[in-house]
């Protein structure tokens, strides 16, 4: 059984999809999923939307397999329910695997689920989970993030991703696809983990660092060293790479790095040019380094990508 937890002020989507794709899966699968919605108080819980969903009780996830836990406006509230953190934490102790869509990771922080574990959360909060949840590994450039039995996701619509991987490791691959296709979806998002413009991203968190990054995206075959950055924003190393963690939520090297993978994704999937020369002109200088970031950001190499984008 799959259980869907919300909450008043809830975000439907985060709900809503994940929901399609067990649905959908199921179906492909030839086993029609058992789907609850769960919340501390029965009945009709309105989202932030104002449309209702009916939900159980949690003293009806007897046989649960999977706990998936909604985020939206009234996580801060839902975090703070010793009823509900209690729930989370009997059921990641009886071994059901447990998934969070965006702010959903508050709960489970809070849950103290994720101590020493890597997750991730919507972009949008970012800079306060990391103050909040210091044990927590946050990687914020990452769609959905899987540390053992506990998952999480990105920003809303990253809930689906999530739940279309789930589904691959309960039916298999083909059937993820086969449910990707039927909700139009790609299997796997083009260009990989990225939310959005790294750049843009960035320069959301921090009007301190932002003329610093722009001109880092226009230098990006420079070494740009955290030397190097933090000689021209005039400050010590160590001053500017605490500095820049507190306010973007990124090391410098690892902000680089996306700017990087940006620039060399787009020239990739947008044009013809050898995949040498777009290493050489991000500023990955190596091929072969270019490809292993590549792999850790968006699951496939260059090469693929830019496949998938002809054949798109």
């Amino acid at each position: 059984m799959i259980g869907i937890l919300i909450f008043p002020d809830f975000q439907l989507l985060d709900a809503a999809g994940p929901i399609s794709v067990f649905e959908i899966a199921g179906r492909f699968a030839g086993a029609p999923s058992s789907i609850k919605v769960l919340a501390e108080t029965p009945g009709p819980v309105r989202s932030s939307s104002g449309v209702e969903m009916l939900a159980r009780s949690l003293r009806a996830s007897a046989a649960l397999s999977t706990l998936v836990i909604a985020g939206g406006d009234g996580v801060r509230a839902a975090a703070r329910s010793e009823r509900i953190l209690a729930f989370v934490r009997a059921a990641a102790k009886r071994g059901v695997r447990i998934a969070s869509v965006c702010s959903g990771a508050y709960i489970l922080a809070e849950a103290g689920l994720l101590d020493g574990r890597r997750a991730t959360t919507h972009w949008g909060r970012t800079r306060h989970f990391l103050s909040a949840y210091p044990k927590v590994k946050l990687e914020p450039d990452k769609i959905f993030v899987r540390d053992g039995e506990i998952w999480s996701s990105a920003g809303i619509s990253a809930g689906i991703d999530l739940a279309l991987a789930l589904m691959a490791e309960d039916f298999g691959e083909d059937v993820s696809r086969q449910t990707a296709r039927q909700l139009v979806l790609y299997d796997r998002r083009s260009g990989g983990q990225s939310q959005f413009s790294s750049l843009l991203e960035l320069k959301a968190s921090t009007r301190r660092f932002g003329p610093l990054l722009t001109w880092a995206r226009e230098h990006l075959d420079e070494p740009l060293t955290v030397e190097h950055l933090a000689e021209r924003a005039g400050m010590s190393t160590r001053h500017f790479t605490r500095a820049f963690i507190a306010e973007t939520g990124s090391t410098p090297s690892k902000a680089v790095e996306r700017l990087r993978l940006e620039v060399a994704r787009q020239q990739v999937q947008s044009s013809t040019e050898a995949i040498e020369r777009v290493a050489e002109t991000a500023g990955f200088r190596d091929p072969e380094r270019m490809r292993r970031a590549f792999i850790r950001a968006f699951g496939q190499p260059p090469q693929s990508l830019r496949r998938a984008a002809r054949t798109g």
